[in-house]
This record gives C-alpha cells, sequence and structure tokens, in this order.
C-alpha cells in the first residue's frame, strides 16, 4: 500500500534506516535531554505549552520531539522549539532498546493516548521517568474491562498520570493505579495563549470582513459538514459572509463548496483586496491559517462530527465564537462542557443547522452572550502546564 498511499509512503520512507541518522544527529551533543512524543498534529498542540515551558524551565537541555503519524512529523519537522524532531520507531523490543540507548532522555512524556508497551518497559527498565499529560479516559476503554489485563500493564509502566479530569483519575484509581494528578487539558493554555497573542496581519481575511457583516467561520469541514451547510449559506447569502477551512485540502473538497454557492466564492490563494470584497465566501485553500481566522468571526461551525470524530472547538471558543457541530462528539470533553454551558450547539440536519443559525445572524448581543460564555469557559479550564510543571520540578 506505501507506494500508492501518501501518507503511508511518508510513514514509511520517514523510517527508514532510522536508527543510524538518529545516531548521527544526536552523536556530538552531549547534552541532557528531555524527550516529548505526540501521535500526530492534533497531540503536538496538546503538548506544545509543555514544551515550551520546559525549554524555559531547563535551557540546559535539549527537547526531542516525535511523532507516530506523517500528519504531525511533516508539519512540525522544522518547529524551532525542538532541538530534534524524529518519527517514532514501531514499537517493538529491538526498536524500544536501540531508541531509549541513542536519546538517553532524563525524562519522557506521551501525550494523551500514547501507550507503547516496549518504549514504556524499556523506559522503566532504565529507571527513565515517564509520564502521561492530558490523558482521559472512559469506562468502555480496553483498561477497564475484566480481560483488560494486558492493557493495565501497560498503564502500570508510568512513573506518572495527568489527567484531564476527576472522573478519568477516578477510573484509574479503580484498577489500583494510584499515580495519578488531575492537572487539567493543556490544550486549553495553548488556544488561550493564541487568544491573547497580538493578531497576525491577513490582509485578505481584512478585506473579505470589512463590511462588518456576520462572519461564520466553518473549521476543519468534510462533505457532510458542508452538505449540512448549504440550505443556510444559500438562504442568508446576501447578509453572512463564510470562511471555509477544510480539514483537507483536496481539488474535490474545494470543489464541493464552489458548486455550493456558484459565483459567490473565492479562494484564498487566488484572491486580492477586490475580489474578497465581492465575494461570499472565502475558500481556504491552504494550511495553517484556521486558528487565526476565528479571530475574525462572530460564531463558527467546526466539523469533523458527522464522521469519526468532532474537530478543535477550543479554537473558536477561546476567540468568543458561539459554536455548532454536528452529533458525534461525546468522547470529548470540551464539547460535552460547552453543549452543557449553552454556548455549544448540536445539528444533525440542515434543518436544524438553520434553526440556530438564522436567529444568532440576527442578534449580535445574543451572540456576544454566548461567545463570552465560551471565552470564559476556555479562561476558568487554562492553567494544566503549570501544574504538571509544578509537580515535575520537584521530582
Amino acid at each position: 500500500m506505501a507506494p500508492f498511499v501518501p501518507k503511508a509512503r511518508q510513514w514509511v520512507n520517514g523510517r527508514r534506516d532510522w536508527l543510524p541518522r538518529l545516531q548521527a544527529r544526536l552523536a556530538n551533543d552531549a547534552a541532557p535531554r528531555l524527550w516529548l512524543h505526540c501521535a500526530s498534529l492534533g497531540e503536538f498542540e496538546q503538548g506544545r505549552p509543555l514544551l515550551e515551558a520546559l525549554r524555559q524551565q531547563y535551557p540546559g537541555h535539549r527537547l526531542v520531539l516525535t511523532f507516530f503519524s506523517p500528519s504531525g512529523y511533516e508539519v512540525r519537522k522544522d518547529w524551532p522549539g525542538a532541538d530534534y524532531v524524529f518519527y517514532l520507531p514501531l514499537d517493538t523490543a529491538r526498536n524500544a532498546r536501540a531508541f531509549v540507548a541513542a536519546v538517553r532522555p532524563e525524562l519522557a512524556i506521551f501525550v494523551k493516548y500514547e501507550f507503547w508497551y516496549h518504549y514504556l518497559a524499556e523506559l522503566k527498565r532504565q529507571q527513565v521517568p515517564t509520564v502521561c499529560v492530558s490523558a482521559i479516559f472512559r469506562p468502555e476503554q480496553a483498561f477497564f474491562k475484566p480481560w483488560g489485563g494486558f492493557f493495565r500493564r501497560v498503564l502500570r509502566q508510568l512513573t506518572h498520570i495527568f489527567t484531564q479530569d476527576e472522573a478519568s483519575a477516578r477510573l484509574l484509581r479503580g484498577i489500583g493505579i494510584s499515580q495519578v494528578t488531575v492537572a487539567g487539558d493543556t490544550r486549553f493554555d495553548t488556544v488561550a495563549a493564541t487568544a491573547a497573542a497580538p493578531a497576525r496581519e491577513l490582509p485578505i481575511v481584512a478585506a473579505f470582513t470589512a463590511d462588518a457583516a456576520p462572519v461564520l467561520v466553518a473549521g476543519s469541514v468534510w462533505p457532510p459538514d458542508v452538505d449540512v451547510l448549504t440550505p443556510s449559506l444559500q438562504r442568508h447569502a446576501d447578509k453572512l459572509r463564510v470562511i471555509v477551512a477544510p480539514h483537507e485540502i483536496s481539488e474535490a473538497h474545494l470543489a464541493q463548496v464552489e458548486a455550493a454557492l456558484p459565483g459567490r466564492v473565492v479562494r484564498y490563494s487566488r484572491a486580492d483586496a477586490a475580489t474578497v470584497a465581492q465575494a461570499r465566501v472565502l475558500l481556504i485553500d491552504n494550511i495553517g491559517l484556521l486558528r487565526e481566522l476565528y479571530r475574525a468571526g462572530d460564531l463558527a461551525y467546526v466539523g469533523g462530527a458527522f464522521g469519526k470524530g468532532l474537530h478543535n472547538t477550543l479554537e473558536a471558543a477561546a476567540f468568543g465564537l458561539p459554536l455548532l457541530f454536528g452529533p458525534r462528539y461525546a468522547k470529548f470533553r470540551e464539547a460535552r462542557d460547552l453543549v452543557a454551558g449553552g454556548s455549544a450547539f448540536v445539528v444533525t440536519t440542515a434543518a436544524e443547522a438553520e434553526a440556530r443559525l438564522a436567529p444568532l445572524l440576527t442578534d449580535a448581543a445574543r451572540r456576544a452572550e454566548l461567545g463570552q460564555r465560551a471565552r470564559a469557559y476556555v479562561q476558568h479550564e487554562a492553567g494544566a502546564t503549570g501544574r504538571i510543571l509544578g509537580e515535575l520540578v520537584n521530582w
């Protein structure tokens, strides 16, 4: 499959001859090292505030960052906040021994869900403190089933687990894992810092939103999300501006949005101040802009919840936007909290999307009230990075 699927090819090629390449990179660097591992880009953003805090706390240490997925590695392989960025080799006993021996970390940090048996066993054998941060657990997971003995043994290899919430900590204590601290989710620190930072200059976006019409930012959307939104976008096209950022920048996804509102869509890469002012939909056909685009919005739709799962809602919430999203959100604590707090709404059909959107488009005061609830929630939940770092520096 690898020769024909780009991500699979990157996954394979990135690990080819990994050991000599890693050893060559590290050979002449005797500084102590800290290792943080992320599955993909989302987990990197979750672990990023901790990495940045460790950089400040331990300026004499080298930071080693690893990824399992190409979607994380390829985007962040040149990230200046880490000294070294690698793919994590497959989880075999041989690979784990070689990798840990080459990296020689003084501390290993795994973000959220990364529980690799051989790596954790080797780190424990070499007495390297190993923690998992921003972890969240659910009763239906294998760790908590009668047949889940192997999975529980994996968790017991960790020195400490920092969970997002008390419910996760209770589940762990219920299976005899006591090395647990409720610290919260470090993603809140990331999005709070982004919202507080100076705005990035985006002249095209500024020109698009200059008429002060309400702006809907549809972020990380897939085709089913576009289908649900299309009737409302057509109905309110003359009084609404829409920024659409597909989750995957493929020609098929871009063409779907263009077909929904023919003649009213302009792609970001082709826009200038004149053309964008005439459009009603700004279609983002590159990556890396979404978190800043929410700054320009008045309300947001976050995609993914008609498929495998909802994408990042916190970026929009941090900028004080009321949110809409699809039905598959139950695995995401922050989404449940936003719905319970009244600043996010679940839609399953185009009619439901219209019923939620229409009143918000005409009532700026209501949008502001709901947006402030979302922003207050993010600010209340921030601080996990400081709590984790406070524990680690005492080890």
